[in-house]
């Protein structure tokens, strides 16, 4: 619901999901109120009541979803940063286990790393490490940390690292084996990006480009052909 997209955005305080819906009330109504008043003060007389009801219902649903918008917004970019930033975080935290760290030792030694690099990736394992410390189960742990972040790729990794733990094998050799895989998708998304810029490219080049292109190399000879004849 409300209260798990404002978590994985990054808005955390408890009263959060009520000042949302507060702030949707609000501009519903406040839009709804300023669009019936400037149609009545425009002295528009040929909009019948049914018209300036439509238009009062139209600025109420703009206030009631511009919120959601934004907060979609919010979360689609804070997703995006995350799975820029884990690849690296995920090499440190490889580097930290295998140079002797336990788990908790590691994940709180990349949190430090990456406070200034990769700072949701950061902030999510601070409190992966402050809900280890207090005492909370590190599988549990690991599950709101995925829960909080709420990314295929990080819930993925939640799976095998409490997998890892259960059966006793090596997490340093499952994060190894995860964090090329995550570089690899990463470097696949790259060239995805890659491969469209050339249709990207071809709007501004259609309408602001070639014309350029047309003036230059056919300006002259139309200007000379005009004064010629």
């Amino acid at each position: 619901g409300t209260r798990r997209k404002l978590v994985q955005s990054g808005i955390r305080k408890p009263t959060a999901p009520y000042v949302f819906w507060g702030v949707k009330v609000f501009l519903s109504l406040a839009l709804g109120a300023v669009a019936l008043l400037a149609l009545k003060a425009a002295s528009i007389k040929s909009l019948a009541m049914v018209h300036l009801a439509g238009a009062g219902l139209l600025a109420a649903a703009v206030g009631m979803y511009a919120p959601e918008f934004w907060l979609s917004n919010k979360l689609s970019k804070r997703k995006k940063a995350i799975l820029e930033e884990l690849p690296d975080a995920l090499d440190l935290l490889v580097v930290c286990v295998e140079s002797g760290m336990g788990l908790d030792q590691a994940v709180h030694r990349v949190a430090q790393e990456t406070a200034d690099s990769a700072v949701n990736i950061s902030e999510e394992l601070g409190l992966l490490n402050l809900e280890m410390r207090t005492g909370k189960p590190r599988q549990e742990a690991f599950r709101s940390l995925s829960d909080r972040i709420g990314v295929e790729d990080v819930t993925t990794l939640v799976t095998l690292v409490i997998q890892s733990d259960m059966f006793g094998t090596s997490i340093a050799q499952t994060l190894r084996v995860y964090s090329d895989t995550l570089r690899t998708k990463r470097y696949q998304r790259a060239e995805e990006k890659a491969a469209r810029l050339p249709i990207l490219l071809l709007f501004p080049l259609i309408m602001f480009i070639f014309p350029s292109l047309f003036v230059v190399i056919m300006g002259p000879p139309i200007v000379q052909i005009f004064f010629s004849s």
